[in-house]
């Protein structure tokens, strides 16, 4: 009977939110030369403030953040990663004030547009094939991956219609209600449903915290003992903390277990965010991001006036701080309550070495591992460095010795000696950590309603997602690609080409190339599930690391450096795979978000030469062109303030004040 009832909300829910979609998606329509673009691309630019803030978060919050950022919390990382949040707060916004005034202001369909605007045709063109490259076999292809992954590991195997429900399957089921209704009201359809799902998908975070703070405060001393020992903790610290454990609350006991993970800053030898990337580094991508990237700038280049876009920039702001009590916190519950189950799932669980073995063999794939499993596993730890001494003729040492410390070394050496060359398959932990907010989903939230409900707010975040870039990839391939196409070809009179591209012709092309996309993206998502990706997050952050620093300087100097010649836009977005690409290859250890501040940085340096060298005559004015109302709004200003003070309070009470962040930094710089 629960599982009917669960079955029931889940199709109720999602019916509920297509349902509205169509309506809303067909309602207030403009009449004129250019309605029927403007109200499939932008809602007819009618956006209200509430409508594009909640839809932001939902654009925005996929599987990755869901799954991974709990993952991410429950390793040493710990509520460092909560970064991503709340430099996305204040990053928000600098959006709301400095970049959508001017995009408004223009007049654009698209970000790349403003490029044109502002430097020339070609820089134009170069940002929208990278966007498009981007959101065609990285962003779309990836949030797919990740949430028919995370609804395959919960339902994999069953069958029903004669159909199994497997990870392709669910891409596709993914794919098809994302683009359903985006084929239909395009943007306006596409942010009421976001603006739904973006609700539910709070709802489903504070009822998960809510359960998983219930449950660590009625857990007996075996797990408190089973969580400190998985936490490290030293014997005589375990028999200090117990009895006062036993005797806590559920908040208490949680900052207990869990004071060395509540941290914003990690030393700047951390391979995932280190202090000096927190300094600068993490701000190129949020800034990319949230005020560059075309499915989020979508919503805010649809509203009805700058003041709405505004309020509605700053009401995702104040969501983006909130999202990691309701994502990382459980995340680092679940490592409390469910340690064990997760060294399980982390090697036994997955077949153990020998299934291991069969696929680094299939995919041509070395061993790695970290210390934890090392510790757990010392024999298999040692047949895996024995299989990579054998796979790529490295000497073996006459004894390999068990001991952790011993493994770890001659691990080191063998890396060393490999040099960058060798692909080493995904790491295999002592920890599955991206478990976490399945085992908190499957065991914690009760069957018989709110069990379907979190099951949909989770379908939902995924399809929500993916319908914000269908609906504008599907933008960037119709105005800044086969829009100026068949415009150019007509100017220039070629033959076949009568008449300038109709309204009805752009929408069709835009419905069309949805199509394409949902394809395209379905089908490459089984080529992620190879382990020679290594995880989704790596993936995105390492593609888009390739062109964002670019991106932002090109933008950065266009808004704030009126005499940069047209065509530095150009040679700034060429020279950003080419530096990183370097990067990447001299200096593979260096974490992703450093080399993104050494490209940024170098472009500048680049685009600073070129002003002083060949400065334009006539400094740039950016020109209306727009009957929007453009008045800031104050309301907007005061609130996006009071997020920036709040940042900084978040920042300052969970910061490490004991643990030095830059020892050795100066001797490594030297060296």
């Amino acid at each position: 009977m629960t599982a009917a009832i669960d079955i029931a909300v889940f199709f109720g829910f999602l019916l509920a939110v297509l349902a509205i979609a169509f309506v809303m998606g067909g309602r207030d329509k403009k009449k004129g030369a250019s309605a029927a673009s403007e109200d499939y691309f932008l809602a007819g630019r009618g956006l209200a403030w509430w409508l594009i803030g909640i839809s932001l978060i939902s654009a925005n919050i996929s599987a990755e953040q869901f799954v991974g950022m709990p993952g991410q919390a429950a390793r040493n990382i710990g509520l460092a990663i909560a970064s991503y949040e709340w430099i996305a707060a204040v990053s928000l916004v600098i959006v709301a004030f400095i970049f959508l005034p001017r995009f408004l202001k223009a007049g654009v369909y698209t970000i790349p547009q403003f490029l044109e605007t502002r430097y020339n045709r070609l820089c134009r063109t170069l940002m929208s094939l990278s966007l498009l490259f981007i959101y065609a076999f990285v962003t779309i292809t990836a949030v797919n991956y990740a949430g028919a992954k995370a609804f395959s590991d919960i339902f994999g195997g069953q069958v029903y219609f004669g159909i199994e429900l497997n990870l392709v399957t669910f891409c596709w089921i993914l794919g098809f209600f994302a683009a359903v209704y985006v084929l239909y009201g395009g943007l306006k359809s596409a942010a009421w449903a976001g603006s739904l799902q973006g609700t539910a998908l709070i709802l489903c975070g504070v009822i998960i915290l809510f359960f998983a703070l219930q449950k660590l405060g009625q857990v007996d001393t075996p797990v408190l003992e089973s969580a400190m020992q998985a936490l490290e903790f030293s014997e005589e610290k375990q028999k200090e903390l117990l009895p006062k454990l036993e005797k806590a609350g559920a908040c208490e006991r949680f900052t207990t277990l869990n004071e060395s993970k509540l941290r914003m800053n990690l030393p700047w030898t951390d391979t995932i965010l280190p202090i000096t990337a927190l300094m600068f580094g993490i701000w190129i991508p949020n800034l990319y991001y949230w005020g560059l990237d075309q499915h989020i700038m979508q919503r805010t280049l649809g509203s009805r006036s700058l003041a709405q876009g505004q309020k509605g920039i700053v009401l995702a702001a104040f969501l983006k701080l909130l999202i990691p009590f309701i994502v990382i916190f459980p995340g680092l519950i679940a490592f409390n309550l469910y340690s064990t189950e997760m060294k399980h799932r982390a090697f036994e669980g997955k077949g153990g070495f020998e299934v291991l073995k069969a696929e680094r063999e299939k995919y041509g794939q070395l061993f790695d591992f970290d210390d934890k499993f090392a510790a757990f596993y010392p024999e298999e730890a040692k047949k895996m460095l024995v299989f990579n001494a054998e796979k790529t003729g490295a000497a073996t040492p006459e004894n390999i010795s068990v001991p952790l410390q011993f493994l770890n070394e001659q691990k080191a050496q063998y890396k060393k000696l490999l040099g960058t060359n060798p692909d080493y398959g995904k790491l295999v932990s002592g920890y599955d950590y991206d478990s976490a907010f399945g085992l908190l989903l499957a065991n914690l939230v009760p069957k018989g309603g709110l069990y379907g409900f979190a099951l949909a707010a989770l379908f939902g975040m995924v399809i929500s997602a993916m319908a914000a870039m269908l609906n504008a990839v599907s933008t960037l391939f119709t105005m800044d690609i086969y829009k100026e196409t068949v415009s150019y070809l007509h100017q220039k009179e070629v033959s076949f080409i009568r008449k300038e591209p109709s309204e009805w012709e752009l929408v069709f092309i835009g419905r069309i190339s949805v199509i394409g996309f949902m394809i395209l993206g379905c089908c490459l998502v089984p080529v992620l599930d190879n382990p020679k990706f290594g995880g989704i997050f790596n993936f995105i952050q390492e593609f888009q690391g390739f062109v964002s620093p670019g991106i932002l300087c090109a933008f950065m100097f266009g808004f704030f450096v009126h005499k940069a010649p047209r065509w530095s836009g150009t040679v700034s977005i060429l020279l950003s795979p080419v530096i990183y690409g370097a990067l990447m290859i001299l200096r593979p250890n260096t974490a992703f978000l450093d080399r993104m501040s050494i490209t940024f940085c170098s472009i500048v340096l680049v685009l600073a030469l070129l002003r002083l060298f060949f400065p334009m005559p006539k400094a740039f004015k950016l020109e209306t062109n727009t009957s929007m109302d453009l008045t800031s709004s104050r309301t907007a200003v005061f609130f996006g303030m009071v997020i920036v003070v709040l940042t900084a309070v978040l920042y300052a009470y969970f910061w490490d004040y004991q643990t030095p962040m830059f020892n050795g930094f100066w001797e490594s710089f030297m060296k």
